[in-house]
């Protein structure tokens, strides 16, 4: 392999660039593909989710990389992410003895360990008591909203192929089943230990339903928010089928995974990640596994802890450079940070946990951020201001409430408009005076129940 080459190779891949990689090697006829080069070919497989190809490439200069920690490294990958525990275990150890003390390979080898743990435990527990021999009469919770949102009439053999057809995929029989007892909807257990910490938490990941078989509600399959538009609108990967969603409004889902098994196969059960690039943590290796263990919320119950780190955030943490620069800005309040940390400390009390969603404070935060951003920035228009919104406290380091809805933003901003309160004037938004006196007003009026500065 010619030095130009092998530079070419690396820069690509340092700039992720592999579908490069991959493209030049294919270009080579076999018999110009040395070890080096197949290691790359492989490396770039694996890091475009093609595992199964990538480990057919490793494989075929095993004999040469059986004492090469690099070549141990890279088929352990492949395996693992076809959730082939055992080999990649296997691999990862051979690693080790070669090159031991790497971090991210002794990570592998207990994330290995613990999933095999709890994949043997799970499989004895779903063979002493059969999927479908299982009592469901209190699995789901009945609510309005389950009602209104998720649950839809049995699906029919034609609706269950048409969902098939468009999804590109064949739904797990276990799966077909539940959904034939009752057509999606919101569990009473909605979480599923992780051996590996997620966004949602260090232990386990949440969900709010499972979606079931159908096109007529917004969270089924086929619905308005169902698995076409999360992977066409929020980038999803094309691993497989969105099953549920999460607590955090888009920002994590769970999917049966069909990359090792194919289309026609039977998935494992994965989580995915969006604030973490679309990272893939295995979950369960079938969808009656996973259902097997979903347990209470009550087992992984923070709250308490939680509230209290809240209330510390809320409290001390520091303002992003944006939301403090803002505030020194403010007309008219002249303990305008006091005043956000108070309000802010009663959305947490009243919550238990700080975020900002349709309530009355969080309007009134959503208030107050606008009034700021558009007092510094008078030609504020909404795609700016919807832009920089998330810079303030949502996503900002310190006091920040770690994530946001935009919906709930722009739901705020449309109905500010409706009433009134904010005007568009050839594209610029502002509030109008009668609007700027109430909220001053209001916030005056906490700034005067305050206690003097220490």
């Amino acid at each position: 392999m010619s030095k130009e080459l092998l530079d070419k190779l690396q820069s690509w891949y340092d700039d992720d660039q592999h579908d490069k990689i991959v493209e030049a090697i294919e270009q080579l006829p076999e018999s110009e593909r040395d070890y080096e080069l197949v290691g790359h070919y492989g490396r770039a497989l694996n890091n475009l989710g093609r595992y199964t190809e990538a480990l057919q490439q490793l494989l075929s200069v095993e004999q040469q990389g059986r004492q090469d920690a690099t070549w141990n490294w890279r088929i352990g990958y492949s395996y693992f992410y076809m959730h082939q525990w055992e080999k990649a275990l296997s691999a990862f150890e051979q690693f080790d003895r070669l090159e031991p003390g790497d971090a991210d390979v002794d990570k592998y080898i207990e994330v290995c360990h613990d999933i095999m743990v709890r994949q043997a435990a799970a499989i004895r527990e779903i063979t002493r008591v059969p999927f479908r021999e299982r009592d469901f009469s209190q699995f789901w919770e009945m609510s309005d909203y389950a009602d209104k949102s998720y649950v839809e009439a049995p699906p029919t053999a034609e609706m269950i192929a048409s969902i098939e057809e468009e999804l590109g995929y064949k739904l797990p029989a276990d799966y077909i089943w539940l959904m034939q007892q009752q057509n999606g909807g919101v569990p009473v257990n909605t979480c599923f230990q992780t051996a590996v910490s997620t966004s949602w938490a260090e232990d386990h990941v949440a969900i709010t339903g499972i979606m079931g078989i159908g096109r007529e509600k917004a969270y089924s399959l086929g619905g308005s928010l169902g698995s076409n538009f999360m992977q066409e609108e929020w980038g999803y990967p094309d691993i497989g089928v969105v099953l549920c969603d999460c607590p955090s409004a888009g920002h994590d889902v769970i999917m049966l995974d069909y990359r090792a098994c194919g289309r026609d196969g039977e998935p494992a059960v994965v989580h995915v990640d969006q604030e973490a690039g679309y990272w893939v943590t295995f979950l369960a290796p079938n969808f009656a596994t996973f259902i097997a263990g979903l347990v209470s919320e009550e087992v992984f119950d923070t709250s308490e802890q939680d509230k209290l780190d809240d209330l510390d955030k809320v409290e001390y943490a520091q303002f992003s450079s944006l939301l403090q620069s803002l505030c020194e800005k403010a007309d008219g309040i002249d303990r305008i940070e006091a005043v956000i940390r108070n309000i802010c400390t009663q959305i947490v009390e009243d919550k238990g946990y700080f975020a900002f969603h349709a309530d009355e404070l969080s309007m009134l935060m959503y208030d107050i951020q606008f009034w700021l951003y558009a007092g510094a920035n008078p030609g504020v228009t909404r795609a700016q201001y919807l832009a920089e919104y998330e810079k303030m406290i949502a996503f900002a380091q310190g006091f920040s409430t770690g994530g946001y809805a935009p919906d709930f933003v722009s739901s705020w901003l449309d109905e500010r408009t409706k009433q009134g309160d904010i005007v568009n004037k050839g594209g610029v938004l502002s509030f109008t005076a009668a609007a700027t006196e109430r909220l001053v007003g209001k916030l005056i009026a906490i700034e005067s129940g305050l206690g003097d500065e220490g």
